[in-house]
Parts: structure tokens; sequence; C-alpha cells
């Protein structure tokens, strides 16, 4: 169990770029609770979540010190300050009394290996994340990509701007019957679960406590994978980016899988082995590939996935939303409760493992 406190010393600041009335939410989950917030000290916001905020804002010295001063006052921070790795490294070193930061991104253990802290160091406190809290518009982009595979998209894209009316007919396929094989069947890839299931699908997959799921077929952990692939008409790849699920999608795991496979990823593009996607895009093992995610971040200008015609890219955004900050408050808000009554908190990043 965490320790308890009493809520009369619990100060929380906010670090990050946040509309007042989901502040007040905060403030509404125990009276006895402080909430620091002054939107002049934060970056405004260029789109709804944009929680780094504009980069061309700038605080003055005397803005930067009252920052600083007031993230140091707090037990509890919503946002890593300045939304960044540097932020987080700052803080740990400047803030004896930390005990728990809650990160917006639902991938958060990348920033926090980033900021290049120690082991011994995050263990004095709890970072939480926002899983969960992106599985809507990730499942619904993961169906988006299936159906955009099925449905041959891109090959009318093509056609359209050709102006061309092939005299062949061409059939799409059915999703309704195939099978989707999810690898990471946590939140976001349950939630793509079930709206496959709801578009007919069969589905299986991957988790790595192996355990029955209600209205999924197989259960394997990643050794597993390559014997689910044989059978899968679509693949969605939902896993973070850990030293354990590096380049997991290689040649031979692009090989297991049936010619024609629809390949979706919304997890990290570290999971992929990008040149081993690109000889199964080639070879036609893989027919369409939908990808939110990429090793390197922007995707690099020369990367041949910009223009390949069995390519959708999309640039790391399919998991927003204008409902997400009041989605992160509101999971916040639960967090807080929970731990303002001396619970387990969710969504712990594994200071070792990072994710």
């Amino acid at each position: 169990m965490m320790n308890t406190m009493t809520t009369d010393e619990l100060t929380i600041a906010i670090a990050v770029p946040l509309e007042a009335e989901h502040v007040e939410l905060i403030r509404a989950v125990d009276p006895s609770v402080t909430v620091l917030y002054d939107p002049e000290l934060l970056p405004p916001e260029r789109f709804p979540a944009d929680h780094a905020g504009d980069p061309h804002f700038k605080r003055t010295p005397e803005q930067e010190e009252r920052y600083w001063a007031m993230l140091n006052r707090a037990q509890v921070l919503y946002g890593f300050p300045n939304e960044s790795p540097a932020g987080l490294a700052r803080i740990a070193g400047s803030n004896p009394h930390l005990q728990w930061i809650h990160a917006m991104a639902a991938g958060a253990g990348g920033a926090v290996k980033a900021s290049g802290l120690d082991t011994e160091t995050l263990q004095k406190f709890r970072v939480t994340t926002s899983a969960g809290v992106h599985a809507p518009p990730l499942a619904e982009f993961s169906a988006f990509g299936i159906l955009n595979g099925f449905k041959r998209s891109a090959e009318m894209a093509q056609d359209q701007a050709a102006k061309f009316w092939p005299e062949l007919r061409t059939p799409t396929k059915l999703v309704n019957g195939s099978t989707l094989v999810i690898t990471g069947l946590g939140e976001i890839g349950l939630e793509t679960a079930r709206i496959a299931r709801a578009l007919g699908m069969k589905v299986s997959g991957t988790k790595r406590n192996v355990e029955a799921i209600e209205g999924i077929d197989e259960v394997t952990d990643n050794d597993g994978l390559a014997g689910l692939l044989a059978n899968a008409d679509a693949v969605v790849n939902t896993l973070p980016g850990t030293p354990y699920t590096e380049k997991l999608f290689n040649a031979a795991v692009f090989s297991a899988m049936k010619p024609g496979t629809v390949f979706v990823n919304v997890g990290r593009g570290t999971v992929v082995d990008e040149e081993a996607l690109l000889e199964a895009l080639d070879n036609g093992q893989v027919s369409f590939a939908c990808l939110d995610v990429f090793a390197v971040e922007p995707l690099p200008q020369d990367s041949p996935l910009w223009n390949h015609p069995k390519v959708l890219v999309s640039p790391h955004t399919s998991a927003l939303s204008t409902a997400e900050n009041r989605l992160i408050t509101e999971r916040f808000c639960s967090n807080l409760r929970t731990f303002l009554d001396g619970g387990e908190l969710p969504h712990l990043v594994d200071p070792v493992h990072f994710y």
C-alpha cells in the first residue's frame, strides 16, 4: 500500500497548459487540497490537448523563477515540467517532497527513460500515465486502418487522381468473418477488439501475462505471435516501446503472416523493423500498412514510407481528440481520490523497464 498522508499538506501544481474549467474539476476532488495554477506561466495551446503548448512561448526570467517555485512547492504535479524529459530531470533534483507526477501521455515511459534519472531517484516518487484515456480514438483509428486496407482506399485514391475507371472490377475484402490479431491486449487493445468484434471479426492477441479474456479466441505471449499470424487477415500493434518489444515485428514475423495481411501500428514505432516492413509490403505479405508511429519522429524526409503506394502515414496524431483534456483530467481526479485514500495508483511507470 502507498503511504497515506493528511490532505491538509497536499499541494498540486499544474505544470502544463490546461483550461480553467478542468482545473476546477481537480479542485473539487477534495476541499483541503491546494491547486497551484497560473496560466500566465503556461504556453498557450495551439490545438486541443496541446500539452507542450506553443514552442515560441518564452517566460521572462521573473516568470521562469515563479514557474519553478510553484512546482517546487507541490507534492503532486499535473504534467511533466515544460512537458519534457529535461523538465522531469530538473524537478526530481529540485523538489525533495515530490510524491507523484501524472503524465499526459499513455506511453510516458519513454520520456521517463529519456530524463536520464537513475532507478534510485525514480523510486522516490511515482509517475502515472494517461493510459486508457486514448483507447477510444486509437481503437477507432485502428478500425479505420483495417477498413482502408480491406476496402482498397489507397488504390481508389490513385485511380481517382488519375481519373482512371478500371475495365475490370476488383472486389474488396469482407471484414465480417475475417481474423484480427492484436499485439498488446491492454485497454487500447481491448477497445480495438470490441470494435472489431462489432464489425464481425474474430479476434486473438498477445498479452505479457497470458490469461483467458472473454471475447478473445486465443491469447498468447509474444513467443506465440507467429502462430497467431498464420491465420490473421489484419494485425494491430498497440505495444509500447521497450527493450522487450524493440523490432518485435522483424522479417521473420512478417514472413509468418498470410500474404495480403493489413498491418496497423498505433503503439510505438520502435516495435517495427521498418526495413522488414517495406520488404513485406513489396513482396505482398503486407497489402497495406496504416502507421501512426515511427522509429524516428518526425518521420525523416528520405523515408520511403512517405511515398509508398500501400502506406498511410499519420503524424502520431491518432490518439488526439477534442475531448482529451477533459478525459485526462477526469482520470487524474480519479487517481487523486485514490491517492488521498492511500490506495494503489493505476498505470504506474516501471522505473526499471519504463513501461
